[in-house]
């Protein structure tokens, strides 16, 4: 990862941590009284390698980062991530199946498509919920107990 970048997912890590970011046009107007000029696209992409979610809280909409997410990649962000949002994995033939918190599958699949493990064939998030292909049953529960071990619960 480049300076630039770096400094500039360390300060939309902060920005989100203050709180109240609620689109991403807010928090290009607040890097730019940083110092930071990005597109949409930038801001789109930096959000989703820091694993950035929208949260609704007292009815309002903003981002969110996992407890003590970083930039960085790799399985320390993404046990982080399924520490903070992982609630239930259980295994469905060669599905490994998901449950997260209301909007939060879509962090968690990323995390999981980013990843290099070889039994993820792909997935399909919901709002709350991902499906997770792999190519067998004995994947499916080798890769649930991987995830579960991630996410610190017991897999179903």
């Amino acid at each position: 990862m480049n300076a630039l970048k770096s400094s500039r997912q360390e300060a939309i890590a902060q920005v989100i941590r203050s709180g109240g970011v609620g689109s991403q046009e807010e928090l290009a107007e607040r890097l730019a009284g940083l110092g930071f000029t990005a597109t949409q696209a930038t801001i789109s992409r930096d959000l989703e390698q820091l694993g950035a979610i929208k949260v609704r809280k007292s009815g309002q909409s903003s981002y969110a980062l996992p407890e003590g997410a970083a930039p960085s990649s790799g399985e320390p962000l993404m046990r982080l991530v399924f520490r903070d949002w992982v609630q239930e994995i259980a295994v469905a033939a060669n599905l490994v199946v998901i449950k997260t918190p209301p909007g939060s599958a879509h962090l968690v699949g990323v995390s999981l498509d980013q990843s290099d493990m070889a039994d993820v064939v792909g997935t399909i998030c919901g709002d709350d919920t991902i499906f997770v292909a792999t190519p067998s049953t004995a994947a499916a529960h080798s890769l649930s107990a991987k995830l579960a071990d991630l996410a610190g619960i017991q897999a179903a």
